[in-house]
């Protein structure tokens, strides 16, 4: 007798378990709704989520290839905030509801004007160079006068400086590294203006006690602050290419493909800028401090190089990888002193073998243009990976929009 027979009907089969939700993507589009509602495209969706951390790799657990293609999803299924809401036509008994108020809007404030940011990034090379005709123009120049016209002259240039980094293109926010980034800077460049002149008092058997007074290489610090000026250049170059790239991309690697160039090219106009500036400083306050060796030169250009870097991938996103490079280059400048140091210590004389060799071919400047270069080199390569993403390329109007934390303000991207 079979089961229609006999009137009862058999249980139907249970279909096969499946493992993980149906639609894995909808806990995404919970967890990053805000970010998705405010979103303008989707490559703005795949920087917010490069931001927190889902990579390719996470990207296929929610069945997709890619981030872009997870982002293309999320854009697609969640209505953006500015749509209307759509609404059932009312029936013929139905109250229709009164209008919403429109949302206030918000005016943003009205844009510096060019010459006013340009004036600001010329304020630290102008007062450099300000400082150091002031120091040549006193008459019978006492110990006391030239300390005070030169302390000022240093505290009004570091708050010019300070103020050109705040404002414009090279404008860091707060975030977890800018204090190591600020501090690993500070030794680069004290070292670029007063380590050659330590380093050959040290091969000499000095410094003596009390000793001659420090000469400061004033040419490279005067070609330094001069450089902010192609530094801002550049870097406002490089993220409105940028953005632009991102617009116009419609996958990752098309992204990383634009920037790349653009990262390049930047570089290399900025590091002939530098080189360019350090000539006509050395050239025209050659009398001025101590020169610096042969490489002294090159020397500026790459501490120049080197600080670029790091503050642009400060600026977009990585103080952490701005830091590191900073850092190693400070280290080698130690180190070197340390062992020309170590090797006044009887048996480790051959420790110092090195740097007394580097100095004696090129010159006490060889060694911050070596360790300067080497930091600028990884901050490059470095560079072309991180910056080549699209959550290195935030919106303009992305750090002042209402609502949720900014894009700009996130840790390392897990690439």
């Amino acid at each position: 007798m079979t089961a229609s027979e006999s009137g009862t009907a058999a249980p139907p089969a249970r279909p096969a378990p499946r493992h993980g939700p149906a639609d894995p993507v909808r806990l995404l589009m919970h967890r990053h709704r805000a970010l998705c509602e405010r979103a303008v495209d989707p490559l703005e969706i795949a920087a917010g989520l490069e931001a927190h951390g889902v990579t390719d790799r996470a990207a296929a657990r929610f069945r997709h290839r890619d981030v872009f293609s997870l982002a293309e999803e999320l854009y697609a299924r969640i209505p953006r905030a500015d749509e209307p809401v759509r609404r059932p036509a009312p029936g013929p008994t139905a109250e229709r509801e009164p209008d919403p108020e429109p949302a206030p809007l918000l005016v943003a404030p009205a844009p510096r004007s060019r010459f006013a940011r340009g004036a600001v990034q010329l304020l630290p090379g102008a007062l450099a160079l300000a400082t150091v005709a002031a120091h040549a123009a006193v008459r019978h120049p006492t110990r006391h006068l030239v300390a005070a016209v030169d302390a000022a002259g240093l505290l009004l240039t570091a708050l010019a400086l300070r103020l050109a980094l705040r404002h414009g293109p090279l404008r860091l926010r707060h975030r977890p590294g800018s204090r190591a980034v600020v501090l690993w800077a500070g030794w680069t460049v004290g070292y670029a203006v007063y380590g050659d002149w330590l380093l050959a008092q040290l091969l000499s058997g000095g410094p003596d006690v009390p000793g001659p007074h420090p000469r400061a290489a004033v040419a490279t610090a005067v070609a330094l602050a001069c450089a902010v000026v192609p530094a801002a250049g550049c870097a406002h170059w490089f993220a409105v290419r940028g953005r632009r790239g991102l617009a116009s991309s419609r996958a990752l690697a098309e992204l990383a493909s634009r920037v790349r160039p653009l990262l390049v090219g930047a570089t290399g106009f900025f590091l002939g800028a530098a080189l360019a500036l350090a000539v006509g400083a050395h050239l025209l306050l050659a009398g001025a401090g101590r020169p610096g060796g042969r490489t002294a030169v090159l020397a500026a250009g790459a501490l120049a190089l080197l600080l670029f870097l790091a503050r642009l991938l400060a600026v977009h996103g990585f103080p952490t990888a701005a830091a590191a490079g900073l850092g190693s280059a400070a280290a080698l400048e130690a180190a070197a002193l340390c062992l020309v140091l170590a090797a006044r210590l009887p048996g480790l004389a051959p420790l110092g073998t090195p740097v007394e060799t580097l100095v004696a071919a090129a010159g006490p400047a060889a060694v911050p243009a070596a360790a300067c270069a080497l930091g600028a080199l990884g901050l490059l390569a470095r560079g072309l990976r991180a910056l080549t993403g699209a959550c290195a390329h935030p919106p303009a109007a992305a750090p002042e929009r209402r609502g949720g934390t900014p894009l700009t303000d996130r840790p390392e991207a897990h690439r």
